[in-house]
């Protein structure tokens, strides 16, 4: 078992998905049965240990190379405060309370809600707190415009980026496949981390920006 969770990687432990939590406990479960059983051989516990841990690897490199399949199993982060405040829509999807809310900015160390920009419902069950900075217009929350080489392209529809103003950020690198991760700001700037070289910054126009 430990053997398997070691090959699933640090995030079985830390950061555990829904689907890799399932598989986790599946392990402890299967592991189980063979001890407690003295008529089943402790070495046919392997097997199905091998195998789930071989479940648990699969989908886990597929996510990585398909944003859709990343989606569909992890799900995705949910914005639950912004400028407006708490968004009572999204804490519904999410099964949350207000005090709910409350408490994870709470436990983040920002009791006073009136300090809080962006409040997020990580996909891994985490809460993070965007605070602001010198007023609300100062703070920033980038909107994501690649992941692992693939554009994200109903993002790219919000702030009005096409591939003619994409092509033009992503001079300087060796093309989309090797943006490891981007995304853009409300005044334009974009933020680029590619796999082969240096992470970098450029201006480009966005959608309701001024000329």
């Amino acid at each position: 078992m430990f053997l398997a969770v070691r090959l699933m990687g640090k995030r079985q432990i830390g950061e555990m998905q829904p689907f890799e939590f399932v598989i986790t406990m599946l392990l402890a479960e299967v592991a189980c049965l063979p001890m407690n059983d003295p008529a089943i051989p402790l070495y046919t516990g392997i097997v199905p240990i091998v195998t789930l841990a071989f479940l648990g690897i699969v989908p886990a490199f597929l996510c990585r190379r398909r944003r859709a399949l990343r989606r569909l199993a992890d799900g995705s982060s949910v914005l639950v405060v912004d400028g407006r405040g708490i968004s009572a829509k999204n804490i519904a999807r999410l099964n949350m309370s207000v005090d709910d809310v409350v408490t994870s900015c709470r436990s983040c160390g920002y009791p006073d809600l009136s300090l809080v920009a962006y409040a997020i419902a990580e996909s891994n069950g985490k809460f993070s707190v965007v605070p602001k900075a010198g007023g609300e217009n100062c703070t920033v929350l980038p909107l994501p415009l690649a992941e692992d080489g693939k554009p994200i392209r109903e993002n790219m529809e919000r702030c009005g980026m096409d591939d003619k103003a994409l092509g033009d950020v992503l001079r300087g690198c060796k093309g989309m496949k090797d943006v490891q991760y981007m995304d853009i700001r409300p005044d334009g700037t974009v933020y680029v981390s590619p796999a082969s070289s240096p992470c970098y910054t450029r201006k480009t126009r966005v959608k309701g920006a001024a000329p």
